[in-house]
């Protein structure tokens, strides 16, 4: 009996002991679905203007959205156009800063993806043809016959609604250049391209063209404006399956804390700047349709 007894005080030892170390673990940090919240939430953008100055806007804006959000916020940059999809579709990018064109192949690869903000001006963008001083031109049919360069091939307002509108005017850019056209693959390249005489024309979109203007990188004694075009809807955020990854409630809060954004946020001023836009405001997937249809008319997308 004696022997039974001290078996079992025994085994309330272990017991305890078990407990009491189980008790003293560090508790995990976790998300309401279970996801660890020390994972990196991965944001993107279209490599459409200068690496150096994107990259360092982008990292100006990680900074904002880990305050705001209390998640840990990385910039990845990518090489180009289809790199940023392929990231978004693997799951490898949180949120990214897509044209409206590389926005619907996105969404068109991750359908639950959720177009949700836009800078005020993007949902009448435009686009700018333009064109060597000494070319004489005033409108899209009178650049039959010069050699032309479009920005990256996947860009809505480098190629794919530029490409459209000249179709409309009678412009096939396959026949109708001087050779093939040409792709810089981003709009800073596309205005320093003619600028330098490399092609008498190009097209790009209207906020790079303004800034480099207003900010003297383009010499307008030697390039000048063609042609404007009719308006559309073109760049937004793009945020992923994130609630899954880390957590319910993560796409909302990172969706506000975008559109919170104002011109009053002295941390964002590098950020906005180059963005050209003092806040974002609110779009939907639906909004893009006509651009999935141009592309498709064209056979850009299937």
């Amino acid at each position: 009996m004696r022997k039974k007894i001290m078996v079992f005080f025994s085994l309330l030892v272990i017991i305890a002991l078990v407990t009491g170390c189980a008790g003293n673990e560090e508790p995990k940090e976790e998300g309401s679905t279970g996801k660890k919240t020390d994972e990196v939430f991965k944001i993107g953008a279209l490599p459409d203007q200068n690496a150096a100055d994107l990259s360092r806007s982008m990292d100006v804006l990680a900074k904002h959205l880990e305050k705001e959000t209390g998640l840990k916020v990385e910039y990845v940059p990518s090489v180009d156009y289809a790199a940023l999809v392929t990231a978004f579709e693997r799951g490898e990018m949180d949120m990214a800063w897509f044209g409206g064109l590389t926005g619907v192949q996105a969404r068109n690869l991750v359908p639950e993806a959720e177009a949700f903000a836009q800078r005020p001006r993007d949902k009448e963008f435009h686009s700018i043809f333009i064109a060597q001083s000494d070319v004489k031109a005033e409108k899209l049919e009178d650049l039959k016959g010069v050699n032309f360069t479009f920005g990256s091939e996947s860009s809505t307002s480098g190629h794919l609604m530029p490409r459209y509108f000249l179709n409309q005017a009678g412009v096939d850019p396959e026949k109708d250049f001087d050779g093939k056209p040409n792709y810089s693959g981003s709009h800073d390249k596309t205005y320093k391209l003619v600028e330098s005489g490399a092609f008498k024309a190009g097209v790009l979109n209207e906020a790079v063209w303004e800034a480099a203007v207003a900010e003297k990188k383009v010499d307008v004694n030697k390039v000048k404006v063609v042609y404007e075009t009719p308006s559309y809807y073109d760049y937004h955020w793009l945020i992923n399956d994130v609630d899954n990854k880390f957590g319910q409630g993560t796409k909302d809060s990172m969706k506000k804390a975008i559109l919170d954004i104002n011109k009053d946020d002295a941390d964002l001023k590098e950020f906005l700047s180059l963005f050209q836009t003092d806040s974002f405001i609110e779009t939907k997937n639906e909004n893009y349709d006509t651009i999935e249809q141009v592309a498709k008319d064209l056979g850009i997308i299937k």
